[in-house]
């Protein structure tokens, strides 16, 4: 018996339904499985990034006794705040911390400025070699420090500007080593640390500002240096607390620069430098009687002080972290 037409149009309409429910269906089993990945891929990278700190954190409260515990994993048995104390009194803490944070915030304060003027100079002035020199500026980034190290310690050590210091000295320099001279020096003349970068974002930043703002500042009056700092720069906060951020974190961190110009000033990355021998010494002349330094306990030491180390930063980054995350946002639009 023949199939009428409106029976084969039913069924075709039929099975165009399922065809258009199994394109949903589709679909959103591909939305779940690519936030499933999402979500396994940012669990994965906040795992790799929390657990050193996780494993520190659980390791600066544990006990002599706890070290040798099979059953102790991140939970310590005997909670005890001795390791605490020993690293603090060892290290001298807080004159440490106050070193480092006028260190860091000083040449935080200075590089951001040197970089601001140089960055909007490259963005807005077109003069002849302005290509070449911000092509310098590029080489500052890939060219590695320590090959230069060598002339750096050495202009220094016997610092002269332009002989003028000679003619009053004898011909010879001012030693800067052992001050904070150097990195103000360097900070200021946008040769600081990671000043490349730095000038390189404030570029891209004030290359992205419309033209017709400085043409209505020229127009009510205001000079070159006025636009900057009346107009420019409360505009360019984005990129003013990126830069502070990486300069003041990558100060504190630095053991390059410290180690080379510092002699004599206690800062953070270098008393992490020598912790360990101090830390041994210091409980080699505590357990005298047994003459064995346990090597567990060092480490333990060791790590509780780096997490004391750490504890300013991370202080800091829960106050900062929402502007942080928007600055590196709205630096990215611009740029």
């Amino acid at each position: 018996m023949p199939v009428s037409k409106e029976k084969k149009s039913k069924k075709k309409n039929r099975f165009a339904l399922d065809e258009d429910t199994v394109k949903i269906w589709f679909r959103k089993l591909s939305e779940k499985g690519i936030s499933l990945f999402r979500a396994i891929l940012i669990i994965g990278l906040s795992f790799v990034i929390l657990y050193p700190i996780i494993l520190k954190i659980s390791i600066a409260f544990k006990d002599k006794i706890d070290l040798y515990d099979p059953t102790v994993v991140f939970i310590p048995r005997n909670i005890t705040l001795d390791n605490f104390r020993i690293v603090i009194d060892t290290m001298d803490y807080f004159k440490t911390i106050l070193n480092s944070t006028l260190l860091s915030g000083g040449t935080m304060l200075l590089t951001t400025i040197a970089c601001a003027l140089a960055g909007y100079g490259f963005a807005r002035f077109k003069f002849r070699g302005s290509n070449i020199l911000f092509a310098l500026v590029i080489l500052t980034i890939l060219v590695p420090p320590q090959t230069i190290m060598v002339p750096t310690y050495l202009n220094y050590r016997d610092f002269d500007f332009f002989g003028i210091i000679g003619l009053f000295n004898g011909g010879k320099g001012l030693n800067l080593l052992g001050s904070y001279w150097p990195f103000i020096i360097s900070s200021l003349t946008g040769m600081g640390l990671r000043a490349g970068l730095f000038i390189f974002i404030f570029r891209q930043f004030f290359k992205g500002f419309p033209n017709e703002i400085e043409d209505a500042a020229l127009v009510d009056g205001a000079g070159v240096i006025q636009t900057f700092f009346r107009i420019m720069l409360p505009n360019a906060v984005p990129a003013i607390i990126t830069v502070m951020l990486f300069a003041f974190v990558w100060q504190w961190n630095d053991t390059y620069y410290t180690t080379m110009f510092l002699d004599n000033v206690d800062v953070i990355s270098t008393k992490l430098q020598s912790v360990g021998v101090n830390i041994g010494h210091r409980l080699s002349s505590a357990e005298a009687s047994t003459g064995v330094v346990d090597p567990a306990y060092v480490s333990t030491l060791v790590n509780t002080a780096v997490l004391l180390s750490m504890a300013p930063l991370i202080t800091m980054y829960l106050f900062v972290q929402r502007h942080f995350v928007e600055s590196v946002e709205r630096t990215g639009i611009v740029g």
